[in-house]
């Protein structure tokens, strides 16, 4: 039977390795993509909510014509 302890070590070294050799962001980068992501974010909302508004708009428009 195969020892799970002796499994999971060589998991957690090789997992090691590899974030080692992983580049990561700089401080700045990071504010940089969080200011992106942040704006893209509002911008999204900004126009699902008009979007929303227009639809439900033309929707009432129509129903109020059958009634």
């Amino acid at each position: 039977m195969k020892n799970p302890f002796r499994s999971t070590r060589i998991f957690f070294v090789e997992m090691v390795d590899e974030l080692k050799k992983a580049t990561w962001p700089t401080r700045r980068e990071l504010f940089d993509s969080t200011i992106v992501v942040i704006v893209a974010a509002i911008i999204l909302g900004v126009f699902t909510s008009i979007t929303d508004f227009s639809l439900y708009q033309v929707v009432d428009l129509f129903t109020s014509w059958v009634s």
